[in-house]
């Protein structure tokens, strides 16, 4: 059975990345994200058909993200060299254009594996998101079937909920009353 980790302190990772320019590479690491919400988001691969649809809609929706006081990293068990070519790639050709976010290469499968979503045997990441506090507690874990995308607008009211400060009843949406 995989360990609890809602309620606990994120587990820490540093990746290389491929910056949402399309042209430049960097190194992330949870510190980086000190003060700030992170949504954190594992993939199977680049190049394929369901993820560029989560991957563009989130970074199309960025901007909410970002009133919130919250970054967001994609990562897949890639190389920066993939997610740089499908960064630079086109959309009507299965890429994705450029990105408001970086994409992390966890080519070792370290982060993926102690985040719970790693599928052992096929050596790629399940679609598993992730919301970390500004202190770095693991505060919500959703991870579904690789053939099912997420949905952008669900993140987004679970991150104000979390925000809130309190009780929130099922289907809690912004500006309702905490229980």
């Amino acid at each position: 059975m995989a360990e609890r980790l809602v309620g606990k302190q994120a587990p820490d990772f540093t990746l290389e990345t491929a910056l949402g320019n399309g042209v430049d590479f960097g190194t992330t690491s949870l510190s980086d994200y000190k003060g700030k919400w992170l949504v954190l988001f594992f993939y199977p691969l680049d190049f394929t058909f369901v993820c560029p649809t989560e991957i563009t809609s989130l970074s199309a929706a960025t901007v909410e993200f970002s009133k919130l006081n919250t970054e967001v990293l994609g990562v897949s068990t890639d190389s920066k060299f993939s997610h740089r070519a499908w960064i630079n790639t086109a959309i009507n050709d299965g890429g994705l254009g450029k990105l408001q976010f970086p994409l992390g290469a966890d080519l070792t499968q370290s982060v993926s594996r102690n985040y719970g979503v790693l599928i052992e045997e096929e050596g790629i990441a399940l679609r598993g998101l992730f919301i970390i506090s500004p202190d770095g507690e693991l505060k919500y874990s959703v991870v579904n079937h690789n053939d099912i995308g997420r949905s952008v607008d669900e993140t987004l009211r679970v991150l104000q909920a979390l925000q809130s400060g309190g009780l929130c009843a099922a289907n809690w949406k912004p500006g309702d009353k905490n229980l």
